[in-house]
């Protein structure tokens, strides 16, 4: 039976169809929702965005994603090691149109980027980057990054990890959706190798407040820092669009790097 079909339940249409969840939007690329329902409801840390794929981007999910992306569906183990060759490996979590992390994997041929986000667009965009610049050091993960720490990843296996600029969720009654909170603390840690690196950076005041409060007071991590407060933007990290848009508005970019300890 096709994974296309006919509904009249629920007001809609006789003859509308509607795309089962579990069905990629291009054929061999990214699905909606990988876990499914197997894993429980929790409140989530993103909210997947709907904008339109360019014809470049769906072209790059087709051919690419078969040999570069994965889904997070909950389901095996992953050795990073593995999947790069044996290189050193940084989880980026939340890379937007994937611009930055093409510069820094450019930049450092001789680490593994695995770059996690939902939004279909960016993965096409750094899929069709990685493409160009003849980046064989990405690979493109599909899904919530909780469930790749939690349930997928070689505990000791990363290198380093990365979330620049995650949602911020600035109205009180949605801080719980943070995602930079003592639980993913704990799951990270779990997943990086001792000496390790977290490095955050966000363009909201209030949250780099609660990054440098939950990081300092975790067991498993220490300020790179020694007066135990932001660090200086590193020359790896790049500008990128939208930081630069914020710093046109004014904001201040705080980056937090701290290291994995024991």
């Amino acid at each position: 039976m096709s994974k296309l079909q006919n509904h009249t339940h629920d007001g809609q249409a006789p003859g509308r169809q509607t795309r089962d969840r579990s069905e990629p939007r291009f054929p061999g690329g990214p699905v909606a929702d990988p876990a499914g329902s197997h894993h429980e409801r929790r409140i989530r840390s993103f909210q997947p965005r709907r904008s339109r794929v360019t014809t470049g981007q769906g072209d790059a999910l087709q051919r690419l994603w078969p040999l570069w992306g994965f889904e997070i569906d909950g389901h095996g183990v992953l050795d990073p090691a593995e999947m790069f060759d044996g290189l050193p490996v940084v989880l980026e979590i939340g890379f937007g149109m994937g611009e930055a992390t093409a510069q820094m994997a450019a930049a450092d041929p001789g680490t593994g980027i695995l770059a996690v986000d939902v939004h279909t667009p960016g993965q096409g965009n750094l899929l069709g980057l990685a493409e160009r610049n003849g980046l064989s050091n990405v690979r493109v993960a599909n899904g919530d990054a909780i469930i790749l720490l939690r349930e997928m990843l070689v505990p000791g296996s990363l290198d380093g990890m990365r979330v620049y600029f995650p949602d911020p969720w600035p109205k009180k009654r949605h801080h719980k959706r943070r995602l930079i909170q003592p639980e993913f603390l704990t799951l990270a840690a779990k997943c990086l190798k001792p000496g390790a690196v977290l490095h955050c950076a966000t363009d909201w005041e209030p949250y780099a407040e609660q990054m440098l409060d939950v990081l300092s007071a975790h067991p498993d991590f220490e300020n790179t820092q020694e007066d135990g407060g932001y660090a200086p933007r590193p020359a790896f990290r790049p500008l990128t669009r939208f930081e630069g848009q914020g710093l046109d508005k004014g904001h201040v970019v705080n980056d937090l790097l701290f290291r994995r300890v024991g």
